[in-house]
């Protein structure tokens, strides 16, 4: 395994911070104290929460005391908002996405994974508000892509990139929403996305397969298939890769949906623990072999 500390890109200069940056890990994730998400002047600070977001692939928030529509305000911000097919139709504001577990209903986001990858442009990145949250458990890890690609073999590195996977929503969402898969597909085919894909801010390449939609790598048996996506499903739960955030009231995390995975642990079952997502379109992802220099 390559040397992560040595090759993974150092976090850039960025803009003046009206906040204090706390790091979490050395290769993933900071806290951002000091600044009120609903203040007046936050649209000042976007330019620099977003570099902290790109130095850093997820940041966090604690107390902030915000209401529906100042989170949504605040992703907006970011670029347009998405509207999730598991969202109720006559919600309020579509754009949020209520994740919502308690005594009738285990938390099942428990899987290394990336927001919407079945979608043809997946999301830029979420932004998740902690309404309620469990007493003990229910925390949120994350594991950076551009880290675990570094770690591959220099031959397997190779081999990957160039590869092309095929992303399914039935594969979560069908049994989720009562519907088969087949009608599910009727309105969101089967897309390809780049096994390895290039960020289009950073340039840093990074694995873009998950246990939740990536079905299948094109062009392999399906033994052959099944045996790489193992191999590179199991990066994610390199804790050299991780952070872990322990959930409060009123916290907040934003992640990098083009640099990250997350697994929300589902150990807290009775208890309660309800959030609020709102998520940022993004683009399609493509691979770049000039856009990282490797340094």
């Amino acid at each position: 395994m390559a040397d992560i500390d040595a090759v993974i890109d150092k976090p850039s200069e960025a803009p003046a911070a009206p906040f204090t940056l706390r790091q979490l890990t050395p290769t993933i994730g900071a806290e951002l104290l000091d600044i009120d998400l609903g203040a007046s002047g936050i649209a000042d600070a976007i330019p620099a929460i977003r570099q902290a977001l790109l130095d850093n692939g997820v940041i966090f928030f604690r107390d902030q005391d915000i209401t529906r529509e100042q989170h949504l305000a605040f992703a907006q911000m970011f670029g347009e908002l998405e509207i999730h097919p598991a969202t109720p139709k006559d919600q309020e504001n579509p754009e949020i996405l209520r994740i919502a577990h308690g005594p009738k209903s285990k938390g099942q986001e428990n899987h290394w994974h990336s927001d919407v990858t079945w979608r043809e442009e997946p999301s830029l990145g979420s932004i998740l508000r902690a309404i309620e949250v469990p007493e003990t458990g229910g925390d949120t890890l994350f594991s950076n892509m551009h880290a675990a690609f570094l770690g591959l073999s220099d031959k397997m590195r190779e081999f990957v990139t160039g590869l092309t996977a095929v992303h399914d929503i039935a594969r979560v969402f069908a049994r989720r929403l009562g519907k088969t898969p087949e009608e599910l597909r009727e309105k969101y085919p089967m897309v390809e996305h780049p096994v390895i894909r290039t960020h289009p801010e950073t340039g840093r390449p990074g694995i873009y397969v998950n246990t939740a939609f990536t079905g299948h790598i094109k062009g392999l048996s399906a033994e052959e298939s099944a045996a790489l996506l193992h191999h590179l499903h199991a990066q994610a739960a390199n804790p050299e890769y991780q952070c872990r955030f322990k959930w409060e009231a009123r916290s907040i995390a934003f992640w990098d949906n083009r640099a990250c995975q997350h697994n929300a642990v589902s150990d807290y079952f009775p208890q309660v623990r309800v959030m609020e997502r709102a998520t940022i379109k993004g683009d399609r992802p493509y691979y770049n072999a000039d856009a990282w220099s490797g340094a």
